[in-house]
């Protein structure tokens, strides 16, 4: 039986499906799978590892492209490999429906990861029903939380596979003990939130709920990691409200766990999300965990509060007295066994045991 997979990844970007993406695929590679890549962004390559091949459109400058050049010169180069080596195997993380497209027009078989709640498309319905269409020609579907299974089964009467997100904790523990040249002012709560800047993360409710904190002469610090369009957006809305020396952009952080570690609240401000990585990580790392109760994710992760408070999305108001009751409440000690549902090695296993079964690997 032919073992041969493609991953297809257009755009490696630095978030939490990029992780997973790595993890994966690098799991898949060490048993023998034969893995290819492909992705427009040659720079991550040193990401996988040697035996993998990684393919990627050639005489093309991608700097400074869209998401959607991408996609256009990668299906170009995926309809190439499936008709050249005639391979039937596709794993997509992103850019599914055009993906399935591609691979049911070519007779190949593919298994799409879903990372986002589809509540991210209910601004188009000409999307949806796009959607709604070509996501029963998948041959397999992977989502990664159970409120995000049901909620797939309820909007396109489809099946799905849920599968958490894999975390190398050992690593993870690792980073967070290097040394960092970020410190939170004295006397002052310990603030963090991370992610893209982008309106999905709706990182203006955090901002206008500092403001409130501000007027109440609260002392807070905020250190913002990530990157995206709407950082001047972002950074004018900081200097015009004089909150300037309490919010630091720090931009898109490779070790991003020392200064988790240093932080004393993670907020996630987050519109929807599929099973964000981050809180996962902030309370690995020891944090209270403040976050919205976005449809799918969050609410999961936190065990309904149990590890964290919820507030309603875009309610920067209830953030502010979330922060404010949260900073002084006692850090929560979160059950080692809690974190063993999220173990590298057996999620990994259960991504290559639904392989198998979909595409008939042996």
């Amino acid at each position: 039986m032919n073992k041969e997979l493609i991953i297809f990844n257009p755009s490696i970007e630095d978030g939490g499906v990029e992780k997973n993406l790595f993890l994966i695929t690098n799991f898949l590679s060490s048993i023998n799978i034969n893995t290819s890549i492909i992705s427009a962004d040659l720079n991550k390559k040193k990401e996988f590892i040697k035996n993998e091949k990684f393919l990627y459109p050639k005489k093309v400058d991608f700097k400074n492209s869209s998401r959607y050049k991408k996609y256009f010169f990668c299906l170009l180069l995926l309809t190439k490999e499936i008709l050249k080596n005639k391979t039937k195997h596709v794993f997509s993380f992103q850019a599914n429906i055009y993906c399935i497209i591609i691979c049911k027009l070519l007779g190949a078989k593919v298994i799409v990861r879903m990372n986002t709640s589809p509540q991210g498309w209910d601004h188009s319905k000409f999307k949806n029903i796009i959607y709604n269409y070509f996501i029963k020609k998948a041959d397999g579907i992977i989502v990664n939380s159970k409120t995000f299974q049901r909620e797939v089964k309820k909007r396109y009467s489809v099946k799905s596979k849920f599968i958490n997100n894999p975390f190398n904790f050992k690593k993870i523990e690792k980073l967070s003990k290097k040394k960092s040249s970020f410190f939170f002012p004295k006397d002052s709560i310990k603030l963090l939130t991370m992610g893209r800047l982008t309106e999905q993360k709706s990182h203006i409710t955090i901002l206008k709920s500092l403001n409130i904190l501000k007027e109440k002469k609260i002392k807070f610090f905020l250190y913002i990691i990530g990157k995206g369009h709407l950082k001047n957006k972002l950074l004018n809305y900081v200097k015009i409200n004089n909150l300037s020396k309490y919010i630091k952009f720090i931009g898109y952080q490779k070790n991003p766990f020392n200064i988790i570690k240093k932080a004393e609240i993670f907020i996630l401000s987050s519109l929807y999300e599929g099973s964000p990585n981050v809180l996962v990580e902030a309370l690995f790392l020891k944090n209270k965990i403040i976050s919205t109760n976005c449809p799918t994710g969050p609410k999961e992760i936190l065990l309904n509060q149990k590890y964290g408070s919820l507030f309603n999305v875009g309610d920067y108001n209830e953030l502010a007295k979330k922060i404010i009751t949260v900073s002084k409440r006692k850090k929560i000690n979160v059950e080692k066994k809690y974190f063993s549902k999220y173990d590298n090695y057996k999620i990994c296993k259960e991504y290559l045991n639904y392989i198998k079964k979909i595409f008939h690997l042996i």
